[in-house]
């Protein structure tokens, strides 16, 4: 364990910042711990690591079933620490975890992943992610005293995923690692890896990380988590990366557009643009006419309805976030498709919030927009919304921002009022977060 560790550190180190060249890792898939993800049930993607969580928690496998577990669940209130100095502290290596997801040498599972241009479809392995980040939580605060955890740990962000310069292939093993990196008194920063297996090495293609979130037994209140201590000097990095990451979210919700007017640049911008617009003819702030090669923000939209059956929940019954994930990246791809004339590939996801849980029996309510666009790259956002069978008022949920990369040059997207204006500058920075801009490479094929 201690020299998957160290390997780890030395992996999570050279994958930070997506573009310094792949690194490679001499992991075997076979070795022990690792899960696999097995065709037996549905959801399939993610089946050992869902079962193994409905353990960990006590989850019913049966929907008629869910109200007699959860009411069990109230009973493990008495092991919630009263203090996180309760505790004891955990290290990096304690919640690390590999899971195999093997298409290459189980071919039936590869339906479930498969593109029809024959390429992994990025929507499942949000999901996958999703389900090893909770798990990996559920490894940093197990509980011997107690044979299922006391704990409800939720996906509260996504913080970040970049895509390294590699091909998905639906023919070759994938395996995803993951481990906690920052602690906080009830949150949890969990960085996770995914690899792809190129001859007899898997060679990184995806970095990842998550914000999670413990609640108490019955997920009503935050619960106390148990505190990390960094072993090594890249753990240190890691961890304090962690409190950057933290102080750096703060910072950008503390700017945002709905609590603060833009900047001077950012007016500038905007009002650059109005002008560009203007009719040259009739010199009136009410004529307005497109640039060439530029499309208006409002003839980007796409929407979809999905009604959240007791299939998609989670092991708390409320809708998988996994799920949400998935079709809101797939809303997106279709609106980068639809615009850019041509296939969109993923180059990175952030700033996932998950504002407010989804129940099942809502309806789910997605609309996505290109909202920016500079060069090849198109920046779409989705927002997500739910009503409730009885209840016609809409909730936001979720707000997801996926940046894509096309084979040609794409239109500009121009603003037609104060509100798409805002949402091109929000959409503007979010691309500008982005780590390291990478290049199209024909190898790269990353699809819904």
């Amino acid at each position: 364990m201690r020299r998957a560790a160290l390997r780890l550190c030395a992996l999570s180190k050279g994958l930070l910042i997506p573009g310094r060249g792949l690194t490679q890792g001499s992991q075997d898939p076979g070795k022990h711990g690792i899960f696999h993800i097995h065709e037996a049930c549905s959801p399939v993607h993610v089946n050992h690591v869902r079962d193994k969580l409905r353990e960990i928690v006590g989850a019913s496998t049966n929907w008629r079933d869910h109200v007699r577990a959860m009411e069990e669940r109230k009973l493990l209130h008495s092991f919630l620490a009263k203090s996180q100095e309760e505790l004891p502290p955990r290290r990096m290596k304690d919640s690390y975890i590999e899971v195999l997801l093997p298409l290459g040498s189980e071919p039936e599972l590869r339906e479930k992943y498969l593109t029809v241009q024959n390429t992994v479809r990025f929507g499942r392995i949000l999901e996958d992610l999703d389900s090893l980040g909770v798990l990996v939580c559920y490894m940093h605060t197990k509980n011997d005293s107690s044979k299922m955890s006391p704990l409800s740990i939720v996906t509260a962000l996504v913080d970040k995923i970049d895509m390294c310069k590699k091909s998905l292939s639906p023919e070759q093993d994938i395996k995803f690692s993951g481990h906690v990196s920052w602690v906080g008194k009830s949150s949890m920063e969990v960085k996770m890896q995914m690899f792809q297996l190129h001859g007899d090495e898997f060679w990184p293609v995806l970095d990842a990380t998550f914000v999670m979130v413990a609640r108490d037994s019955e997920n009503k209140g935050p619960a106390f988590v148990n505190p990390l201590i960094p072993e090594s000097m890249e753990e240190e990095e890691l961890f304090k990366q962690g409190e950057l990451n933290k102080g750096r979210r703060i910072a950008f919700s503390s700017t945002s557009l709905l609590k603060m007017a833009p900047s001077a640049e950012e007016r500038t911008t905007i009002h650059e643009m109005f002008l560009s617009t203007l009719d040259p003819k009739t010199i009136s702030f009410q004529s307005r006419v497109l640039p060439p090669n530029a499309v208006w923000m409002e003839n980007t939209k796409l929407k979809s309805l999905e009604i959240c059956h007791p299939q998609e929940r989670n092991i708390f019954n409320r809708i998988f976030g996994g799920f949400l994930m998935r079709k809101a990246y797939e809303l997106a791809w279709a609106t980068a498709c639809s615009f850019g004339g041509s296939r969109p590939f993923v180059v990175a996801v952030d700033d996932i919030m998950f504002q407010k849980p989804v129940d099942v029996g809502s309806l789910l309510f997605l609309s996505s927009q290109v909202c920016f666009t500079q060069n090849n790259y198109i920046q779409v956002r989705v927002h997500s919304e739910v009503a409730s069978l009885q209840k016609k008022e809409h909730m936001t949920t979720n707000v997801f921002h996926f940046t894509f990369m096309s084979e040609k040059e794409v239109p500009l997207v121009y603003p037609k009022t104060y509100g798409e204006s805002m949402l091109y500058l929000d959409g503007q920075r979010h691309f500008s977060s982005m780590s390291v801009p990478v290049s199209l490479r024909k190898d790269y094929r990353v699809e819904p």
